[in-house]
């Protein structure tokens, strides 16, 4: 579709499923309405219209009058309007307001930077569940407009919007269960310590390509602040050791890790990255996609046949930890039983030779 100047909603869901280019048809997640306009409307005797609207790219810069919108899309459960030149809320507003069973809404890549919103015109979205703003450089004012208007919001999309920084809201949002905030240019983790305090009930957590540097909280905070979080996505983040990926342990619901990419695990092989991963986050079913399931008594073994040729200094916490546990399997031997080598050699031995029974 050629676009040469702005356009209403309106006129053009109006030419893209008339009759002449959207044909009639049934099926799974399509949801057709047939409808007349109001006298003097763009809107035809007859519209194929689905449930699930599309209308990327189309030059959309206006509504179109709302009694129209609410003729033919009260049905419309899911709106894609991503590339097109958005730059009202009003505008947007006037949409959503009549969508009655709108859930879904992609507003991505519209110039809204300068747009002001006000609380009323927010509440207008106040259906919506799974809500999309990437690459619309909004800031996080609006953002904190939109959130308290929100009380079903469950997903929410802030990608590409150059956010070096998290502004902290003095309310929680508890009903947000996943958060896509990739590329962007997060460094530091107190920013992301605010997002643990703003939405409590996330499940899932998605900062690639974030250059996040470390994870600098405890594990006892990250517990407190992310008690349900299931899944994280850290892939080419700028973690460097070891003691942030153990420090993923903390959240006490995790099951899924996605760490592709990060310069800690560059100068291993790809057996030595998973393997090691693996043996470190006990509690994960998924590792970069893939299930865990069947691999990880081989990685706990590998990790014990990794460290016990390391120096000292460089063995990890939980290293000790197994020593101490073997170290009590084994205490039938009496407290003051003599042995030729330092318990820490033997014990690192024996749990060796168990790991490989």
């Amino acid at each position: 579709m050629s676009v040469t100047r702005g356009r209403s909603f309106v006129e053009v869901i109006c030419e893209k499923y008339s009759p002449d280019n959207f044909p009639y048809r049934r099926g799974m997640g399509i949801g057709i309405q047939i409808a007349s306009g109001p006298q003097g409307s763009p809107v035809k005797a007859r519209l194929n219209l689905p449930a699930i609207l599309v209308l990327d790219g189309c030059g959309i810069n206006t509504a179109g009058e709302e009694s129209d919108i609410a003729a033919i899309c009260s049905h419309v459960c899911e709106l894609d309007l991503s590339n097109n030149n958005l730059q009202d809320w009003y505008e947007i507003s006037k949409i959503v307001s009549n969508l009655a069973n709108l859930t879904f809404l992609n507003l991505t890549s519209n110039s809204l930077t300068g747009a002001t919103l006000d609380s009323t015109c927010a509440a207008s979205f106040s259906r919506i569940q799974r809500l999309v703003l990437n690459n619309t450089k909004l800031s996080w004012e609006i953002i904190h407009t939109f959130l308290p208007e929100l009380p079903r919001l469950e997903e929410l999309f802030l990608c590409l919007n150059d956010y070096r920084t998290v502004l902290l809201s003095p309310c929680s949002y508890p009903s947000l269960r996943l958060l896509h905030i990739t590329d962007n240019n997060l460094t530091d983790w107190a920013e992301l310590h605010k997002l643990g305090q703003m939405f409590p009930g996330l499940d899932t957590l998605i900062l690639a390509n974030n250059p996040l540097s470390s994870i600098a909280d405890s594990q006892a905070t990250l517990a407190r602040l992310f008690p349900n979080l299931r899944s994280i996505n850290l892939h080419n983040s700028g973690l460097s050791s070891w003691d942030d990926i153990d420090k993923l342990k903390a959240f006490p619901k995790l099951e899924e890790v996605r760490l592709l990419g990060i310069s800690l695990l560059q100068n291993y092989s790809e057996e030595e990255r998973r393997k090691l991963v693996i043996a470190r986050l006990p509690s994960i079913i998924l590792l970069n996609g893939s299930k865990v399931a069947g691999e990880r008594i081989d990685a706990e073994r590998f990790f014990i046949r990794y460290y016990i040729k390391q120096p000292d200094d460089d063995l990890p916490e939980r290293f000790f930890s197994e020593m101490e546990v073997l170290a009590q399997e084994i205490s039938p031997l009496g407290p003051h039983h003599h042995t030729p080598h330092p318990p820490q050699a033997f014990s690192a031995r024996v749990l060796e030779g168990r790991l490989y029974t």
